[in-house]
């Protein structure tokens, strides 16, 4: 079987906890990736904590991505960054979350050798302190790709910090639209860190958040090559609605859960 998530923003939360449910999945939730859920609604983290009560899937969390940037040559923005994280980690650990997943965020125009070993060098710096407090949280990190177009972008990140409790999420809608080498580079380069996935479709052209059966991409061929890796990752269907996440599910090995 396949270990399959969902995940759900405020607006689809209450349908994807039921097709959670449903078919015994778990949930990624994204409503505090954004600023004005953290500064504006802290009685929805109350409201997720009494509908989570008797969840028994696992549940991981977004963590906050727009502007952020952990290897800002500027310290005042590393520490806002570092200040989001910590309210992101705090939340996850009232919902159980077991993982939270953050953005590297490279600046893919500056292609410079000194600028991309400055930008990895800060990197290793900010997530070797940062899992040392989620690691105490029992929380670990997924680093995911966005705007990189080379897997060793966040790669070299990884095999330096060198911890279980920093991984990557494999964004493959990402890795298809704005990567600049084979699908198949990401999966050998990423590798053993690939323990986390975020899995849409999309035309081509542009970020979006589509079911498996409607876009370019072939999940046909993208999950088989998912499930042959050293330990086989978590599959998360991050696509915009939840009638698009049920027509996604034949594509995966998930059966509905027996109800007594």
């Amino acid at each position: 079987m396949d270990n399959v998530v969902l995940a759900c923003d405020h607006y689809n939360f209450d349908e994807c906890l039921e097709l959670a449910k449903e078919y015994d999945l778990g949930l990624e939730i994204q409503t505090f990736a954004y600023p004005d859920a953290l500064d504006n609604h802290p009685e929805w983290i109350d409201e997720y904590e009494y509908k989570l009560k008797n969840f028994s899937g696992k549940i991981s969390m977004h963590g906050a991505f727009m502007d952020m940037t952990s290897a800002s040559f500027d310290p005042k923005v590393v520490a806002l960054t570092l200040s989001r994280y910590r309210q992101n980690l705090t939340i996850a650990a009232r919902l159980t979350a077991h993982t939270v997943v953050f953005h590297a965020n490279y600046l893919t125009s500056m292609r410079n050798a000194p600028f991309r070993r400055a930008w990895t060098d800060k990197q290793v710096v900010f997530w070797t302190n940062l899992i040392k407090e989620s690691s105490a949280m029992g929380i670990r990190l997924a680093l995911e790709n966005m705007w990189e177009y080379d897997p060793k972008i966040i790669g070299d990140v990884l095999r330096q910090v060198n911890s279980p409790w920093l991984i990557t999420c494999l964004d493959v809608g990402h890795a298809h639209l704005f990567g600049e080498v084979p699908f198949t580079d990401w999966l050998k380069d990423l590798d053993g860190f690939i323990q986390y996935t975020h899995l849409n479709n999309n035309g081509g052209r542009v970020d979006e958040h589509r079911g498996f059966d409607d876009g370019v991409m072939d999940f046909d061929s993208i999950l088989p090559k998912l499930r042959a890796l050293p330990r086989k990752p978590i599959f998360t269907l991050e696509i915009e609605s939840a009638a698009a996440m049920r027509r996604s599910l034949p594509y995966l090995e998930v059966k509905k859960k027996e109800f007594a």
